[in-house]
């Protein structure tokens, strides 16, 4: 399996099963067909969650019409799932020609808005020589930016959205990263979605209820 998901702290490379392998199967193997959206504009929120930070992590993505994805990865960190959760939902709509990601993130933000290509055009250093966290998401976000690119579509519109302030889409994100970060604390990486006809979509007509 390939060394997916990099560990922040710590020094080097966390290798783990690559469950964007495991998602791809899961939802390729699904009851129905790949069911992806395809329209002029569809607008989505991700999210990331991280128990310890690093520690057991989860990411997601949720959609305007109650489509969803979330992964979980055991070891990761908060940033980390953030990444993950923005770069599914690029890559999970390919025909969505104005894609809109709301994200509670800056560094998710930044990063694809400003901050990767630098670190890819100083051979993967920061601006103080230090080597770039979280490398090889930053080469998927990169590839999957270019993949839009050449087949004619504008970049994806980014958009930042307070966290726990009530936004439903962020809200429905956020539960389902904590939920992928539960999963994560037993030690195994998966994956989750609804458009391989696995799991219901969501009503996002209001924000998830609170847990007491």
């Amino acid at each position: 399996m390939p060394r997916l998901y990099t560990q922040e702290r710590g020094g080097g490379l966390e290798p783990h099963e690559s469950v964007l392998n495991v998602y791809r199967n899961r939802i390729q193997s699904g009851p129905g067909t790949l069911a992806r959206v395809s329209s002029d504009r569809y607008t989505v929120a991700t999210d990331g969650a991280c128990k310890g930070n690093p520690g057991p992590t989860g990411w997601a993505w949720v959609g305007e019409d109650g489509h969803w994805a979330a992964g979980a990865i055991p070891q990761g960190t908060n940033n980390i799932g953030e990444l993950l959760g923005l770069l599914k939902a690029i890559e999970d709509h390919p025909d969505v020609r104005e894609l809109v990601v709301q994200a509670d993130s800056k560094y998710a933000i930044d990063t694809y808005a400003s901050w990767m290509d630098g670190h890819r055009r100083r051979g993967w250093k920061t601006s103080t020589g230090a080597p770039t966290k979280n490398r090889d998401i930053l080469e998927q976000l990169i590839a999957a930016r270019d993949a839009r690119r050449a087949r004619g579509l504008p970049d994806v519109i980014l958009e930042h959205v307070r966290g726990h302030r009530g936004h439903v889409l962020n809200e429905w994100a956020d539960e389902r990263a904590v939920r992928g970060a539960e999963h994560a604390a037993k030690g195994t990486a998966s994956a989750w979605s609804s458009l391989g006809g696995l799991h219901e979509k969501l009503d996002v007509s209001e924000a998830p209820k609170k847990k007491r």
